[in-house]
């Protein structure tokens, strides 16, 4: 890899970082830049993920006021939101390298999609949180299911995964939104961690017939872009119109989606 390609790659997790810190969905600025890279696919996604858990861990830890009184709530749901992940990365590894290459556009189709209606969906669950007993415990029984199958997009893919997760909690968990946030950000950080580690084991040991391998440079800069675009999404970020981030983050899936179709 070239001085100018570790630039790249190392300016896309800290845009990456800026984003989850702000809106989420980083994975669409870094994951389309490691494909322009010519890095494959798989490689590329198990290399991103396992980049991006430091910044999961940090935003789940910055949480940890909105989670008190949570713990049963959390483990209940950790149990399934695990297991996804566990599922989604091991499908990662056993199908075809060329299913996950056919699905990429769609899937980042996907997650622009989610970045897109994401304020709308925030608006939605604030308004429902409004109206409604904090503290109340869920009463929806697909929220455990919809939450395994959150976590299965996770491991496989995993972009605008927060998304989705906060679209679930809102409409099935009766407490406020910052609670569910907290919530939210303990459970995407255990699903890349837990995804990771499938990688690493799986991918490294050579085990399932996996012959992709995780790219640890790739990890390095994306993990340590992120970190630093995390800590500049706290003090910064959060000043800019997040109507730009989207833009940003629209325009570079897009851009990706082009390049994987022609």
């Amino acid at each position: 890899m070239s001085l100018l390609e570790i630039a790249a790659v190392l300016l896309a997790g800290v845009g990456a970082g800026m984003i989850n810190a702000v809106v989420g969905s980083g994975t669409l600025i870094t994951f389309p830049t490691l494909l322009a890279l010519g890095v494959p696919p798989v490689t590329a996604n198990m290399s991103n993920s396992l980049g991006l858990v430091p910044g999961s861990i940090a935003g789940a830890v910055g949480y940890r006021r909105e989670l008190a009184g949570q713990r049963d709530r959390v483990l209940r749901l950790l149990a399934f939101s695990t297991t996804g992940g566990v599922v989604g990365a091991v499908l990662l590894l056993v199908l075809p390298p060329g299913a996950f290459k056919a699905a990429v556009p769609v899937l980042i189709l996907l997650g622009i999609a989610l970045v897109v209606v994401q304020p709308r969906l925030s608006k939605a669950v604030a308004a429902r949180a409004e109206h409604r007993e904090e503290g109340a415990v869920e009463r929806s029984w697909w929220v455990p299911l919809a939450v395994f199958g959150t976590g299965v997009y996770g491991g496989y893919f995993g972009a605008a995964q927060g998304v989705l997760l906060m679209g679930v909690l809102g409409i099935g968990i009766s407490e406020s939104l910052q609670r569910l946030n907290g919530v939210k950000n303990v459970l995407v950080a255990v699903v890349n961690g837990v995804a990771g580690l499938v990688f690493v084991g799986v991918a490294e040991l050579g085990l399932l017939g996996c012959e992709a391998k995780v790219d640890w440079l790739i990890v390095l800069l994306v993990g340590t872009g992120a970190v630093c675009g995390g800590l500049l999404g706290s003090a910064i970020g959060r000043k800019l119109p997040p109507v730009v981030l989207r833009s940003v983050i629209v325009v570079v899936g897009l851009v990706a989606v082009v390049n994987l179709l022609r």
